[in-house]
């Protein structure tokens, strides 16, 4: 497990190859995936261990991809907490008594190892499973949980957020710090399973400036990730539209920084703290053009990768849903051919 390429990337060491995974590879975009899912309503297939090893090996046997992605979603933590929450075809989560105040705060409680445990179970089956291959857990970030519960669904603006934000600086703070928990938490859990790498997903940080990421979101995030430095698994933070905070992602104290497709990773290697590894970042879009875009796309990917102390090979956000699969397994043999040392 330690010698595979994917955690010896993410130490930032030597490696046989540059190893490859794709953010949203498990489902969407897969025909297995999609009979599996036709009757299952996504909160429900993501508390059945049977249904999530399943959807979390898919991209694996058809890509050979060097690590799997735990299948769930960020709000599964909520929901296993008692909030009302749902998540809509075409909409995304949807949250039925949205918490805008110190009373709906206090509605957030520390999630137990028993809130979740088809999470230790299928991380167990999984591990056995994937032999040796590396299994990343993963959570949603403060910032973006504390979104979708302040707007009560996905938002373009996060207008209700910031004015919580910036008019009620003691009540978000209290927000943060329960969310925090609950993340912090519901990733430990998986680690205890037997994940051997986690990533934290703040999707919406992008939405911030740098002074108010560093103001009111980096001091949480920093302290999951304090949190899990004895647990000696790789940390990766990821947000989207992050280019001016991949410094701030860096200093939260991840080992590994996803990029978004937006920074070219030479670029973002000058970002970032010294001792850190850099994941990304085709565009997603991409996949849609003809094999010689793609190709020269990805091999502009992996120039720009060799500036980073470790590169590992993703998109520069999540597999978009008509995505021809056999694009995506081309892709992998390509990457691991090009880089084959």
């Amino acid at each position: 497990m330690h010698d595979s390429p994917f955690l010896r990337a993410c130490r930032r060491l030597p490696v046989d190859h540059t190893p490859v995974w794709f953010m949203r590879q498990a489902g969407r975009s897969l025909p297995e995936y999609r009979r599996v899912r036709a009757d299952v309503p996504m909160l429900e297939a993501c508390a059945r261990p049977d249904m999530i090893v399943e959807i979390t090996m898919q991209p694996v046997r058809r890509h050979d991809v060097d690590a799997a992605i735990y299948f769930s979603d960020i709000v599964v933590p909520l929901k296993a907490i008692g909030i009302d929450l749902d998540i809509r075809t075409g909409v995304g989560p949807v949250v039925a008594e949205p918490i805008r105040d110190d009373s709906g705060v206090k509605r957030l409680r520390d999630i137990e190892p028993d809130d979740v445990g088809f999470v230790s179970e299928a991380v167990g089956r999984l591990v056995e499973e994937l032999d040796g291959r590396p299994l990343i857990g993963f959570a949603g970030g403060p910032f973006t949980l504390a979104s979708y519960l302040i707007e009560g669904g996905p938002s373009k603006n996060h207008e209700r957020t910031k004015a919580l934000m910036y008019g009620e600086p003691e009540t978000w703070a209290e927000l943060m710090r329960r969310l925090s928990a609950i993340t912090l938490g519901f990733l430990k859990v998986q680690i205890d399973a037997g994940a051997s790498a986690v990533q934290l997903f703040d999707s919406w940080a992008g939405a911030l400036s740098a002074e108010d990421y560093r103001d009111n979101v980096l001091p949480y995030s920093a302290s999951i990730f304090a949190a899990l430095a004895d647990r000696e698994v790789p940390r990766i933070h990821f947000g989207v539209g992050t280019g001016e905070l991949l410094s701030l992602l860096s200093e939260a104290g991840a080992d590994v920084v996803g990029v978004d497709w937006r920074v070219p990773l030479d670029k973002a290697a000058q970002r970032v703290q010294p001792g850190t590894a850099l994941q990304g970042n085709l565009d997603p879009a991409t996949l849609f053009a003809p094999w010689e875009a793609v190709e020269e796309r990805a091999r502009s990917v992996l120039d720009r990768g060799r500036a980073a102390e470790g590169h590992i090979f993703n998109l520069g956000h999540g597999v978009l849903p008509n995505t021809d699969p056999d694009m995506l397994t081309r892709l992998t043999e390509f990457v691991h051919e090009e880089t084959r040392r």
